[in-house]
């Protein structure tokens, strides 16, 4: 089959490699119908603090039909239409058993090859999916491709900073990075309940579709936001920060916009060793810091009514439709932001 796979620093490859098979009696093999770059594949596509195998199948996010079922697999047969969190998860442990199924005990992610152990992606006409009845989600007729493809990582991801903001009608809420996950992040506060949300970024079609999305958009480039936020405070500062770029200038933005008491809610990928703030201006500040990896199993299920209901235009991020065959410019395009480009998805 086809795929697209790691071979170094800023080297994707689209290559053939050897199809998927049936490993134990819990997996499914998925026909990919699409799938999708992600934020977070440029990390493994820069190389940042990583030790992923070459040859390694990419991505992550993936919406797909079932080929192959294995003998203990019970929710799903041939030819069902699936869409899948970034994470496998048994729905039995510990972790999955409190919605924190990004934790999984046996959970793997998708796209990640270490010394010949792991998992490979979506990026592919074919993917294997492990723990099939615990991890995947039957698409329903009156959900698209698209949004099912979103589902499984970005708006899941949105929604979880929002989540974690502990968002109230009265508060002031601030987006840092109008990235894929920061616009869905803007939808999940909206969801959540905000009224007063900010969005900080530095290129105006991202910005704008911000202000679309009922955002207030602010451009650091030509304002200040730490400024902005407290003008609109009585001095104070947001209540909660959903920083969502993955950066030590983005963390120290988020600490500097919060008010003493508030909330920075982080689910950016950060490859720092340290924190940009210290304990004693954390200590000082009465700050809560929430971080970590989104549970897109537990939260695709929370979500999945809001989508029915049509209630907002998730696809709207996406900028850029590539057959499978075009991937290794589709990642120049989404790294580099070519031609306004927000979110690139792929089909075989």
């Amino acid at each position: 089959m086809k795929a697209l796979t790691f071979h170094g620093k800023q080297t994707i490859k689209y290559e053939s490699v050897s199809a998927p098979e049936i490993k134990t009696s819990k997996d499914v093999i998925v026909k990919v119908l699409l799938s999708a770059i992600c934020g977070s594949d440029l990390h493994v596509y820069h190389e940042r603090e990583i030790g992923l195998d070459y040859g390694t199948v990419m991505g992550h996010e993936f919406v797909g039909e079932i080929v192959e079922v294995g003998k203990e697999v019970k929710s799903f047969s041939e030819g069902d239409i699936v869409f899948s969190p970034f994470t496998t998860n048994c729905g039995e442990c510990f972790f999955c058993r409190k919605g924190l199924t990004a934790r999984c005990s046996q959970g793997q992610l998708f796209g990640w090859v270490e010394n010949g152990v792991g998992l490979h992606g979506g990026q592919a006409e074919y993917v294997r999916v492990p723990l099939a009845d615990s991890t995947l989600l039957r698409l329903p007729e009156d959900v698209s491709q698209e949004e099912g493809l979103l589902l499984g990582d970005i708006f899941s991801t949105g929604y979880f900073c929002a989540d974690m903001a502990e968002i109230s009608l009265d508060g002031t809420y601030t987006v840092v990075g109008c990235g894929p996950v920061g616009l869905l992040a803007i939808l999940g506060a909206l969801e959540s309940g905000a009224e007063n949300i900010y969005a900080i970024d530095s290129i105006p079609e991202r910005l704008e579709l911000a202000r679309s999305f009922g955002a207030n958009p602010i451009n650091y480039q030509h304002d200040n936001p730490v400024e902005m936020l407290r003008e609109v405070t009585d001095g104070r500062g947001a209540d909660a920060i959903l920083e969502v770029v993955g950066s030590a200038l983005a963390a120290r933005l988020a600490f500097d916009l919060v008010r003493p008491g508030g909330i920075i809610s982080t689910v950016g990928v950060h490859t720092e060793k340290v924190i940009a703030f210290s304990p004693v201006e954390a200590y000082n500040k009465n700050i809560t810091y929430k971080i970590g990896r989104c549970s897109a199993r537990h939260y695709m299920e929370r979500l999945l009514p809001v989508v029915r209901a049509k209630k907002y235009d998730l696809t709207a991020v996406i900028t850029h439709r590539l057959p499978l065959s075009e991937g290794v410019r589709g990642y120049e395009i989404f790294d580099k932001k070519v031609d306004s480009c927000i979110k690139v998805v792929l089909k075989p």
